[in-house]
């Protein structure tokens, strides 16, 4: 292999590691983003649950609802707890 055809090897192994990247790189960023705000949610909802049991304010700590706190944020806990009462989940 002569140094011409080896350089192009390399850039066109580097091209498509970049294409790579580009493609694949926002879905996983979304994932990403998502398991960081269902996290949040998480912590959201146990303090939630922390300081609202003084005036019989909670929520169930599980995946769904820290789902919905984490992709929604304040709306998402007042859209849980209307359900909760509505509801009586």
């Amino acid at each position: 292999m002569d140094a011409l055809t080896a350089a192009v090897t390399v850039i066109i192994a580097a091209a498509a590691v970049i294409i790579f990247f580009k493609l694949i790189g926002k879905p996983i960023r979304l994932v990403f983003r998502l398991l960081f705000n269902t996290l949040l949610g998480f912590i959201t909802l146990f303090l939630l649950n922390f300081f609202g049991s003084y005036v019989d304010i909670t929520l169930g700590l599980n995946w769904m609802n820290a789902v919905v706190v984490g992709v929604f944020g304040l709306p998402g806990i007042a859209v849980l707890l209307v359900l909760k009462w509505l509801l009586i989940i």
